[in-house]
């Protein structure tokens, strides 16, 4: 395994008691890149991007993000669960967005971005603010800023969830279906802001339905079924020219 990727698979593995949800996944994304996990609910797309931060444990097989195992150590061929306190550290260092904005409604826009830095790190109020200012205003919602999240749409709720994810400064950003839970005409405004990201190199894994975006901004596409990783490769070779039926199937009713 090579530190030259920021997100190693190796054989992943998931259980939920005899259900058996990851049966082998595969996958590297490289530092700058944007891998698409597409496929039908239940697949396992979520799962698995819930494992590269460690809030799903991997039943078996290897998962290395920038060169080191996610949530354990290995010792003499064996896997040893890290610390709460080295898990958090390490999932610091990965920024996630989820499908619902999980904002604290008590907290101004303001103050939801800087509310993992003041928790964790140690910086003056005055930097903070700062930098969470600049973070609203790359996500278009500076003039925002005091507002609660019931005064925000859906989509302005989901830009300032991405600006507090960026807030700790991630090496790694993975997206939930971020567009999701949002009324048709904000997808764009959200999808935008993830551009510009991918734009700016920041490496990403995003589970989505959005077939355009994948095929416009995704380096790397990778359509699971059954836990698997079915057909893989450039977005625009397996979207456009997909080679698998159960791939040809899945486009034919979402597009």
């Amino acid at each position: 395994m090579t530190s030259r990727l920021m997100v190693e698979a190796r054989g992943v593995e998931k259980s939920f008691g005899h259900v058996h949800v990851l049966k082998g996944i595969d996958l590297e994304v490289k530092p700058g890149e944007v891998a698409c996990l597409l496929g039908p609910s239940g697949s396992g797309k979520s799962t698995f991007l819930r494992c590269i931060n460690h809030l799903e444990k991997v039943s078996a097989g290897r998962l290395l993000v920038d060169g080191e195992l996610v949530g354990y150590e290995e010792r003499r061929g064996k896997l040893y669960e890290l610390t709460d306190r080295k898990i958090c550290s390490k999932r610091s260092e990965i920024g996630m967005v989820f499908q619902r904005f999980n904002l604290f409604p008590h907290l101004t826009a303001l103050e939801n971005v800087m509310i993992g830095p003041r928790t964790v790190k140690r910086s003056t109020r005055s930097d903070l603010e700062r930098q969470a200012m600049e973070l609203l205003d790359r996500v278009g919602l500076a003039e925002k800023a005091a507002n609660y999240p019931s005064q925000l749409s859906g989509g302005q709720q989901q830009r300032v969830a991405i600006a507090r994810a960026l807030c700790m400064q991630p090496k790694l950003m993975l997206f939930d279906e971020p567009t999701s839970a949002l009324d048709p005409e904000l997808v764009g405004e959200v999808l935008n802001v993830m551009k510009d990201l991918a734009e700016d190199g920041m490496t990403m894994v995003v589970v989505t339905h959005e077939i355009g975006f994948a095929r416009e901004v995704g380096d790397t596409a990778y359509f699971m079924d059954g836990g698997v990783i079915v057909e893989s490769g450039k977005p625009m070779d397996i979207l456009v020219k997909p080679q698998h039926p159960r791939l040809q199937d899945f486009l034919s009713k979402v597009l």
